[in-house]
């Protein structure tokens, strides 16, 4: 086995969504590996701006679209990552499998990134035990208020508006969207002789390797396995469970020591968020940030299918309510909705049905839509910390604020850290967090207002 090159980074990653790409570099970061995420192929720069990091990633917004896009734009961005010269390259999926045939394919991303990175086959693992998403005998669980579900029965991926789930074993979901065989590094396997379980599996043909977890023993087993087979199997499909495994196995064999304190940014008296999510998680985070301060104000985003007059008209209205809020010293937080049985959820969906605007397009626009109105808010009051809720809303939203890089600066709960934002114009040096729809406790808004830093839930 190649030992890492004290040049080349350890790890390369490129997420399919901005939420769970920025969610790859907390668990690096927070770990003690130095750690950048690009918000697109940087340029020289920007590169040497963060010539030190170990650990280098780039956000895109894949999982939201079909696979015509993904043939066409995923492999000159994997292409850069490959070339950094890492061991591993990590192919940053959702930790609930979000895909489908037609969006968001983990088939085709898979088939695409075997053309930049050849491997004998590349491990996928989904499983992130410190973020409640088990995997057990190659079915996947996740973790909510209510309790531990399969994923199929999972009350709000069975219900996913766009990538519902009907399979929780991820094998069988998978063999949907691509070709390549497949085989099982199970519970059995992570707790006897895993190496001789993949070598087996590679003798008969295996191309991918889903690979069981369920608590720290197993993430240890899964990290060394990963790390022992960097030479032949240097491409990795998964979570952030991928990261988590690595840095306990890393620690192990000494290569990184046991992580420093987690800081706090410190608290601020106002934050500006947007949120696109419909998720019940963000609602009732939504609800707690109404009872405590904050000023919800809504975006109908039924005016993104529309003339661009009337969502000109209607950013305006929202941005100039956001503020006046932050002028009275409250906390502006706008959304397009509060969970999925809000009615404006009813009301997008008839406004797209009656207009001609495909479903991903005027998702783009949401997300778009909230970034001018969060970049105009920011502008505005002199807001120096925002969030963005919402995977698919956060990648779209980011590029109106002309950012081109993040850095880790403290925790809140697992993946949804608060970042320093960098790039050229007002919002350089901006401290925002990218939060997924499902993650973080009912009170995040408040914590990230409050600066994040260690706690429990």
């Amino acid at each position: 086995m190649t030992p890492p090159s004290d040049a080349a980074p350890w790890i390369t990653w490129f997420g399919d969504d901005f939420t769970g790409s920025a969610a790859v570099m907390e668990v690096l970061a927070f770990a003690g590996v130095p750690s950048v995420l690009f918000t697109d192929v940087p340029d020289a720069p920007l590169v040497a701006r963060f010539a030190g990091a170990r650990a280098v990633g780039i956000a895109s917004t894949a999982r939201s679209h079909g696979p015509d896009w993904m043939r066409a734009h995923l492999a000159a961005p994997l292409r850069w990552l490959h070339d950094r010269g890492a061991p591993i390259l990590h192919y940053k999926i959702c930790s609930t499998f979000d895909s489908a045939p037609t969006v968001g394919s983990i088939g085709c991303a898979l088939d695409v990134a075997l053309t930049v990175r050849p491997a004998a086959a590349v491990p996928m693992m989904t499983a992130a035990p410190v973020m409640r998403r088990y995997q057990a005998f190659g079915h996947l669980f996740a973790g909510t208020a209510e309790g531990v579900f399969r994923l199929d029965r999972h009350p709000v991926m069975a219900r996913h508006p766009v990538t519902p789930m009907a399979e929780a074993d991820l094998l069988r979901h998978l063999a949907g969207q691509t070709a390549l065989p497949a085989a099982l590094i199970d519970l059995e396997d992570l707790a006897g002789d895993p190496q001789a379980r993949l070598d087996r599996a590679l003798a008969t043909g295996a191309r991918v390797l889903s690979i069981d977890g369920m608590d720290a023993r197993t993430d240890a087993a899964a990290g060394r396995l990963i790390w022992q087979n960097r030479d032949r199997m240097g491409l990795v499909f998964g979570s952030q469970g991928v990261e988590y495994a690595l840095v306990r196995h890393w620690q192990d064999i000494g290569l990184i020591p046991p992580p420093p304190p987690a800081p706090s940014a410190g608290e601020v008296p106002m934050i500006a968020a947007v949120s696109g999510s419909v998720s019940p998680v963000t609602a009732r985070q939504l609800s707690w940030a109404g009872a405590n301060g904050f000023a919800l104000l809504g975006f109908d985003a039924a005016t993104v299918c529309g003339e661009a007059g009337d969502l000109a008209r209607e950013e305006a209205r929202v941005a100039e309510a956001a503020i006046a809020a932050a002028t009275r010293g409250i906390s502006p937080l706008v959304h397009s909705a509060a969970g999925r049985d809000d009615p404006a959820v009813a009301r997008f969906r008839a406004a797209l049905s009656r207009s001609r605007c495909p479903a991903e397009e005027a998702n783009q626009r949401l997300g778009e839509a909230l970034g001018r109105i969060l970049d105009t808010v920011l502008r505005a009051t002199g807001i120096r910390r925002a969030v963005i809720s919402g995977g698919d809303t956060s990648g779209h939203g980011m590029r109106q604020l002309g950012l081109h890089a993040l850095v880790a600066l403290a925790p809140t709960l697992p993946g949804a850290a608060l970042c320093t934002a960098h790039g050229v114009g007002p919002h350089d040096g901006l401290q925002i967090a990218l939060k997924g729809g499902q993650m973080g406790s009912d009170d995040y808004f408040g914590w990230i207002r409050a600066g994040g830093g260690p706690r429990l839930p």
